[in-house]
């Protein structure tokens, strides 16, 4: 009898078609996510299931798929499943890892860009029909990139892909990052790139970026302690997590002027609700968490997704493992 396999969203179809050639697949039809109970409905016999960042897969809902093997995350964050647990139930946990590094990397530039030149701004002064003198000397007054200092907050392998951009831009770049591998320390002697504690980086930095996990150390790593060390008029580019940022500070911030601008891809409420003060501010640019959003990466990911529960429920060992001590 075929394995059951569930899977919380409809992924793009490379990665069904390899599923629902070797198992019974059944998929969450609505593009608004499933409540936890109706993942444990739908899931209640399944061996695989396959999840997103928004799926709250915690104690009690692992608790109740007693025939659960294999956890897929489609994502390379996982911090929305009680690992332990699983690991404890002997259930093999799978994530992305590496596909939508550089795919990050560019939409983290976007933001970039589009801040420090005040473009999302520009185009509504356009479309609003703002525009009535043809060139002004005052107008829309934004930041040089080039030259300027950015610092880079979690050295990976987003960030390290952030830092190579960077060199197009001749800028300086410091990192703070709790760990310096050998692709780092390679990245350092080529490129004008340096370690620095995180009040150091804070302080010297134009333009700060976030590449961080969501972990108990950096939840809310960036607060109103950390933005005051911030230059005035420094712009913050967030593509990590939201709850990395206190996002009251950061709305203050921007209302006054400590900070010249945001770009968001990450908040600490997905979606954003209408009522969040954010959308008030005239200089943040906010894209609704599309960090990873090219078509070729999210395939991608959907095709890493069938090889790793493909291969746990075949009796081996996933590519993509994050408890490996279960297997």
């Amino acid at each position: 009898m075929a394995h059951k396999v569930f899977v919380t969203r409809k992924i793009p179809q490379e990665g069904i078609d390899m599923l629902t050639s070797k198992f019974d697949v059944s998929i969450w039809q609505s593009e608004y996510p499933p409540t936890k109970n109706e993942i444990i409905e739908m899931a209640a016999d399944c061996q695989g299931l396959i999840t997103l960042l928004s799926d709250p897969v915690d104690s009690e809902l692992i608790a109740k798929l007693p025939n659960l093997r294999v956890i897929a995350q489609y994502a390379v964050g996982y911090d929305n499943i009680d690992v332990k647990e699983a690991s404890k139930r002997g259930i093999l946990i799978t994530n992305t890892p590496g596909v939508l590094t550089e795919t990050t990397a560019d939409l983290t530039w976007a933001l970039i860009l589009a801040t420090a030149r005040r473009i999302a701004e520009a185009d509504r002064y356009v479309r609003n029909g703002k525009w009535h003198v043809a060139w002004g000397p005052q107008l829309l007054l934004g930041i040089d990139i080039h030259g300027a200092t950015l610092g880079i907050v979690g050295m990976g392998r987003i960030g390290q892909a952030v830092a190579r951009r960077a060199r197009g831009f001749d800028m300086r770049v410091l990192y703070h990052s709790r760990s310096r591998n050998d692709d780092v320390a390679a990245m350092e002697n080529q490129m004008n790139l340096k370690p620095a504690k995180l009040e150091t980086l804070l302080r010297e930095s134009d333009i700060v970026s976030l590449h961080v996990p969501l972990t108990s150390e950096t939840y809310h790593l960036i607060g109103k302690k950390e933005i005051e060390m911030m230059k005035q008029g420094a712009i913050l580019i967030n593509t990590s997590r939201g709850q990395v940022v206190n996002q009251e500070a950061l709305v203050e911030a921007l209302s006054t002027g400590k900070l010249g601008g945001a770009g968001i891809d990450v908040f600490r409420e997905e979606p954003i609700k209408e009522d969040d003060p954010l959308l008030d501010l005239e200089n943040v640019v906010l894209v609704p968490h599309i960090g990873s959003a090219s078509r070729k990466t999210r395939t991608t990911m959907s095709v890493m997704c069938a090889r790793n529960v493909i291969a746990a429920l075949n009796n081996e060992k996933p590519p993509n493992i994050v408890n490996p001590e279960v297997f």
